[in-house]
């Protein structure tokens, strides 16, 4: 089987992407035939954000999915794991992540974050608003994005 090809050019033009279905928007007012495109890397790394190298990709037929999250104030998403990589950029509010190591990171409005790969972690809106999260995924037909860990209490 051939392995898959580099996905670094499609991360690129999905985030590119997603910087216009964030919010971002030129004023049609303005004259913006003398604007230029410009674009702003979030994000370029081989590890998850608890510095866990990434694994290698999958080998086979790629199938990649794009899912928008939106998390009401003061949800939390229960344990779970990816088995496959992913990265988001939170586009409103802020998102913080828990590992079962009790580690955590906190992403906000406009940055970007690489998911855990196998590692059991989850989720929270700590906040007084939604967060809008939009996730990446670089999957294959079949395989589950999460797999769920309801044997695991979250804490209230």
């Amino acid at each position: 089987m051939k392995r898959w090809m580099p996905l670094a050019a499609l991360c690129i033009c999905g985030t590119m992407a997603l910087t216009t279905a964030c919010g971002r928007r030129t004023d049609t007012r303005e004259d913006v035939s003398s604007q230029s495109v410009q674009n702003t890397e979030l994000i370029r790394t081989s590890q998850s954000w608890d510095g866990a190298e990434l694994p290698d990709y999958l080998q086979g037929r790629p199938e990649l999915v794009a899912v928008k999250y939106v998390f009401p104030a003061g949800k939390k998403l229960g344990w779970h794991h990816h088995p496959v990589m992913n990265y988001g950029v939170v586009a409103e509010g802020e998102l913080t992540i828990i590992g079962r190591d009790g580690r955590e990171k906190t992403v906000r409005e406009g940055e970007a974050v690489v998911e855990m790969v196998g590692t059991i972690h989850h989720g929270e809106n700590r906040g007084t608003k939604p967060v809008v999260l939009y996730m990446f995924y670089l999957s294959q037909e079949g395989l589950p994005l999460a797999v769920q860990h309801p044997e695991i209490p979250l804490e209230d």
